[in-house]
């Protein structure tokens, strides 16, 4: 169970913005996916907007929560080392198995050089398995780490957590997506993508979220950010 990048034989060539790359996606998936099927998930994205989880997540100016987090080659990261380098920008993702994840992801990957020349590394977290995490940074050679949030601990301190209701566990079933599996528990629990960038006392410089999982930071914002 994995999302194929459109050119999988070039990775790390696409030249457009992240935010053209998304919309072919959402273009293929109004053309393949049921309309009822697309309404149910839009149903979940206005009922967490709702919520207002994304402006009661982290937000800027405040102090980020520590951890040490296993990566997908099971090494233990600490964010007090990243820090310790320089600025760090972590990502918060959903999984290998949604699309737009995929896409941002390669869209950072691109931009990694320019990232480590503003004095700052780069981390993505997720819910999934150390298992899952190392077949994503094959498939789509990711040069960064990505990190293992099990059981969303991580998430929960960000205020990014939601469960995914039952109307929609049963498309993801449908659709082979077995988030048990994938994350290794039984919680159906996910994280809302968002991105954030902190100074070396882990401050929060920039925060990003967004309950609509189609939408992603652009890269080119967090270099300006980091600039």
């Amino acid at each position: 169970m994995k999302w194929r990048s459109l050119d999988e034989s070039t990775p790390g060539s696409d030249a457009r913005t992240l935010e053209d790359i998304l919309a072919q996606r959402k273009k293929l998936i109004a053309q393949y996916v049921p309309a009822e099927t697309r309404a149910v998930h839009a149903r979940v994205v206005s009922e967490l907007k709702a919520r207002r989880l994304a402006l009661n997540s982290l937000p800027r100016g405040v102090q980020a929560p520590t951890f040490v987090l296993p990566d997908h080659s099971g090494h233990s990261v600490a964010c007090s080392d990243l820090l310790a380098r320089g600025r760090l920008v972590l990502c918060f993702f959903r999984g290998r198995w949604d699309p737009f994840c995929c896409a941002q992801l390669e869209a950072l990957n691109r931009i990694l050089p320019q990232i480590e020349r503003s004095a700052a590394s780069l981390a993505a977290i997720s819910p999934q398995t150390g298992r899952q995490s190392f077949f994503m940074a094959e498939q789509h050679r990711l040069r960064f780490p990505l990190l293992i949030d099990a059981g969303n601990h991580v998430a929960r301190q960000f205020g990014l957590v939601y469960r995914v209701p039952a109307e929609q566990q049963t498309i993801y079933r449908r659709a082979f997506i077995n988030l048990p599996f994938v994350n290794g528990d039984e919680s159906w629990e996910l994280p809302i993508p968002a991105t954030y960038i902190f100074e070396r006392d882990a401050t929060v410089l920039y925060a990003w979220a967004n309950e609509e999982y189609t939408e992603r930071v652009e890269p080119a914002e967090i270099l300006e950010a980091l600039r």
